[in-house]
């Protein structure tokens, strides 16, 4: 026995010896084993995140029970038990090609399509996407007033509003006009309160928000009007109001209510307001910042080659 351990050991020893040698005489082989590792755990949590709350969940969970069962049975040299798991994983393989045809089919659809570059993290940029969530915004809005259906809808830019998010009904919903009109719908659970986007996303509905002091605002205006001036008071947040009695859009910004605005000026305030100084004013002032220090090492090369 001791003699088998030396020699294991020995073996060991010797293994882990030329694996080093092989990485130290080329270490280009280490950095591919490194990234295809990366890429297969990259995919592996891509399914799983995937097929979580699907059929297909329980079927994987399914297929890692089989396999660990086939794994314990060949260790255990349970012969019989073994020869049965592995052919039915066999054809298994050719059972999940028949059951997820439609999926399968779906899936290689969407190869070079949006929804193949979501998968993988290649999405529009934060920019692109927040000026389609405003064209949504404005298209609700419009409808809300037209049909003189009470909103409130708040617009989280860099200062983050989660106690006021926690005060409604969490949802994390993607921006759709459709939705937006739905949750004011008079009568309805959601419908009294605000709507709180933020990250691109409806955060939460039937949120409180603070009120404005009655000295800060006209009398005849209401509360939503009040609860838009004083969230914007308190955060850089825009608020969107909809008249319940006149249908007329108001925005709340910087503690100032801009009433009355129309289609187009709202569609124009919000870009100008939640994407132009957000992103465009700051990629700019980056590109400023980089010309600058480009321009002052060329001065300083300068000087040193003159000296």
């Amino acid at each position: 026995m001791d003699k088998m351990n030396v020699s294991i050991n020995e073996v060991f020893q010797k293994n882990i010896i030329e694996y080093v040698q092989n990485l130290y005489n080329n270490p280009l082989s280490f950095i591919i084993t490194l990234i295809d590792i990366s890429i297969v755990i990259f995919l592996v949590v891509k399914l799983i995140k995937i097929s979580k709350g699907s059929r297909a969940w329980q079927l994987l969970k399914g297929i890692v029970l089989l396999v660990l069962a086939t794994a314990i049975s060949g260790f255990l040299q349970l012969k019989i038990l073994n020869y049965i798991l592995s052919s039915v994983m066999t054809w298994g393989v050719f059972a999940l090609i028949v059951i997820f045809q439609p999926e399968l089919r779906r899936a290689l659809e969407q190869l070079g399509t949006n929804k193949f570059t979501k998968f993988f993290g290649i999405d529009k940029s934060i920019a692109a996407k927040t000026k389609e969530d405003i064209y949504k915004i404005v298209i609700a809005t419009t409808e809300l007033a037209q049909s003189k259906t009470g909103a409130l809808i708040a617009i989280e830019r860099d200062i983050q509003i989660k106690d006021i998010i926690s005060t409604g009904v969490e949802m994390n919903a993607e921006v759709s006009p459709q939705l937006l009109v739905n949750i004011f719908v008079p009568k309805t659970p959601l419908h009294d309160g605000a709507v709180i986007i933020s990250n691109n996303k409806i955060a939460a509905a039937a949120c409180m928000l603070p009120l404005a002091n009655d000295n800060d605002i006209a009398k005849e205006l209401g509360t939503r009007h009040r609860a838009a001036i004083g969230l914007s008071k308190e955060s850089d947040a825009i608020v969107v109001v909809v008249s319940e009695e006149t249908g007329k859009i108001s925005i709340a910004k910087d503690g100032t209510l801009i009433a009355d605005v129309k289609e187009d000026a709202l569609k124009k305030i919000l870009i100008k307001n939640v994407i132009t100084k957000r992103f465009i004013d700051e990629n700019k002032d980056k590109k400023d910042r980089f010309e600058k220090l480009k321009m002052t090492l060329k001065n300083k090369n300068k000087q040193g080659g003159n000296i």
